[in-house]
């Protein structure tokens, strides 16, 4: 009799099966594009290795990466520790919140104080809460809660203002905090062409969920940041368009 006549799959071992399949699956969304991927590979590298050397009696290199190898989960944790914690910050926030509708009034507001600093080249980041609370870093600002307005964002980032070198934390269509500061990025997209708005932007969108528009005061231009990524000069329209496409996720 075929041996396959005995395998039988039952509800819990499908169920099991489709835990698996999940989990990977969202590990793969958090580390796609990320700096995490060319980590992987060179686990993946050191593994076939492990198992070649085993293969081919290479004793004392097999004895070295079976010690390395022993603390597998040690080794990931502390390599990827800055993605498990956006991860699972990112995973669950999302848990808990449905698609939203953006209003047009709270886009047009932020996007014509954006516009109106950009063609006086005045310096502005202003940082969009999404999921994932920052009630941390509004907390090492100047707490404001007040409706959000052109003229509010305009007058904070005025040059000569106590709060134009922070970062404005926007909550819900509020104007949460000013002169908050954020954390900056480093690596590959730290170019020398972006100043520390642009870094800052980054570093933010590297650890949560959050969209920064960054005004460039030398440049002039609009900046996007969203999971550690730029997308640079940006119209009022292209501006609105990807402002509502992420905050709509």
């Amino acid at each position: 009799m075929d041996a396959l006549e005995y395998i039988s799959i039952t509800w819990r071992d499908a169920l099991d099966i489709a835990f698996v399949t999940l989990l990977f699956y969202q590990v793969m969304i958090v580390i796609r594009g990320t700096r995490a991927v060319s980590a992987i590979y060179g686990l993946l590298l050191l593994i076939a290795v492990f198992a070649f050397s085993e293969y081919f009696g290479f004793y004392t290199l097999h004895w070295i990466l079976q010690q390395f190898l022993s603390s597998f989960f040690l080794v990931v944790v502390i390599l990827f520790q800055d993605d498990i914690r956006r991860g699972l910050s990112n995973m669950g926030a999302r848990s808990f919140y449905k698609k939203t509708e953006v209003e047009d009034s709270f886009l047009d507001e932020v996007i014509g104080a954006a516009v109106n600093m950009a063609k006086r080249k005045v310096g502005a980041l202003i940082v969009l809460e999404h999921h994932v609370p920052l009630g941390d870093v509004a907390q090492r600002g100047v707490l404001i809660d007040s409706a959000i307005s052109k003229e509010l964002l305009v007058t904070i980032f005025q040059v000569k203002t106590p709060l134009h070198d922070g970062a404005v934390i926007v909550r819900r269509g509020r104007v949460a905090a000013a002169g908050c500061i954020l954390p900056l990025a480093v690596g590959d997209q730290d170019r020398p062409e972006y100043g520390t708005r642009h870094r800052a932007a980054l570093g933010i969108t590297e650890e949560t969920d959050a969209i920064a528009i960054v005004v460039s005061e030398e440049r002039g231009d609009i900046t996007v940041a969203v999971n550690g990524r730029l997308t640079s000069n940006l119209d009022r329209i292209r501006l609105k368009r990807v402002l509502r496409n992420l905050l709509e996720r």
